[in-house]
């Protein structure tokens, strides 16, 4: 039996059956075997009005009020927490793209050190997520050019995207096939002529405030990832997106709930969902969502009490003086947990060789490593905050 569209919960995509010829950077390239591709055309979303079940409705809801009250645990600490979190969702979110690197070597890049590609891209992400809720969070809504200046912070110091980077994209793209050819394509998104007029509609329905808030992350996000309006980086900003929409909405004032810990555990049911959506049925994505932002939150109220203890922990065991440069790094360390010498040097408030033996004592009690294995533009790093910031993945995870 066929489905009407007016069956549906949500309008699915439409298609229009294109000739195969892509543009690519440099020149033309054809795949001979390939005739034609069925782009896909997501509905214009700005009025449309989705009422989820009653069970989603109250899981999405259980879900807000387990992301306000970790919110609320980090008020009066928010800035040294807020860095925290928007690092653990921006690794986690990184990690759903297949890009890893380890904590020493994410912990080098923070400090600006680039040897490692995928660390670098990794910060580059937590800059983007930062500059993407800051921005619409103080304005109170969103306009496009919040999504293409966090592309641009993304995508800036990767060398083959840095032309591309803050700019809609102008050539067809596609999930899964090959670097030349949709054959075997997951998702073939629209054609460039219409990613503009989606993403206006987009910004509008972002900028709604008689949808319930949950349900506006997840479906700003599905609708965002089926237009793909960058040609590279659109997992990550689509992410960053549902962080903006809390902090628009009033949800979270404090940090960010990394969400994306969730998403990365059911990784396969994330893709599939996604998929549900183009199909005319977001729910199965609002409910991971929901219970993404759940298992986030309860388990960063975790990690924000132990880091709230760490500085007067270190401060008894190390008793510093008052004033001191001990003193002075201690804190340092929990507002910034990875620093260079020229930042020890400015924050111990000390002349440097106060400041170094102040570091010798944190290395010797083990809240400090150096990370880079230098004599020269050495790089120290806390570490139990580091530890913290994959445990608390893991945790997540493990919750989902």
């Amino acid at each position: 039996m066929s489905v009407e569209v007016a069956d549906l919960p949500w309008p699915p995509h439409g298609v229009e059956t294109l000739p195969w010829r892509q543009h690519v950077r440099g020149g033309t390239k054809e795949d001979r075997m390939l005739r034609s591709i069925d782009a896909t055309i997501p509905p214009l979303i700005r009025g449309l009005d989705y009422r989820p079940p009653l069970p989603l409705a109250l899981t999405t809801e259980n879900a807000l009020l387990a992301v306000a009250q970790a919110d609320t645990d980090a008020e009066g600490h928010s800035a040294a927490l807020s860095r925290f979190m928007v690092r653990s969702e921006s690794v986690a979110s990184s990690k759903i793209e297949r890009i890893t690197a380890s904590a020493v070597d994410y912990a080098k890049a923070i400090a600006g050190h680039r040897s490692n590609p995928s660390a670098t891209s990794m910060v580059a992400a937590s800059s983007a997520l930062h500059e993407l809720i800051t921005t619409v969070g103080q304005r109170g809504r969103f306009e496009l050019v919040d999504l293409t200046r966090a592309h641009r912070a993304l995508m800036i110091d990767a060398p083959e995207e840095a032309d591309y980077a803050g700019r809609l994209r102008d050539m067809q793209n596609w999930i899964g096939g090959n670097d030349h050819s949709p054959r075997g394509a997951l998702h073939v998104p629209p054609t460039p002529e219409r990613v503009e007029e989606l993403m206006a509609d987009l910004i509008i329905y972002l900028n709604r405030d008689d949808v319930p808030v949950m349900l506006q992350a997840a479906i700003g996000h599905a609708q965002f990832e089926s237009i793909h309006a960058f040609t590279d980086g659109n997992g990550r900003i689509g992410r960053a997106l549902v962080s903006a929409v809390l902090r628009r909405r009033g949800v979270t004032r404090n940090a960010v709930v990394p969400l994306a810990s969730g998403l990365l555990a059911r990784r396969d049911d994330y893709f599939t969902s996604l998929g549900a959506y183009r199909l005319g049925d977001p729910a199965p994505l609002i409910d991971l969502f929901a219970r993404s932002a759940r298992a986030a939150a309860e388990c960063s109220r975790e990690t924000i009490t132990r880091l709230k203890a760490l500085p007067d922990e270190w401060a008894a065991e190390l008793k510093p003086r008052a004033g001191s440069a001990a003193a002075s790094l201690i804190a340092s360390f929990y507002d910034f947990p990875v620093m260079g010498s020229d930042e020890i040097e400015r924050r111990s408030g000390s002349v440097a060789s106060q400041a170094y033996r102040a570091i010798d004592q944190l290395v010797a009690a083990g809240f400090v490593q150096e990370v880079t294995g230098r004599k020269k533009n050495r790089v120290w790093a806390a570490s139990d905050v580091m530890a913290e910031l994959d445990d608390l993945n893991r945790r997540i995870q493990a919750a989902m």
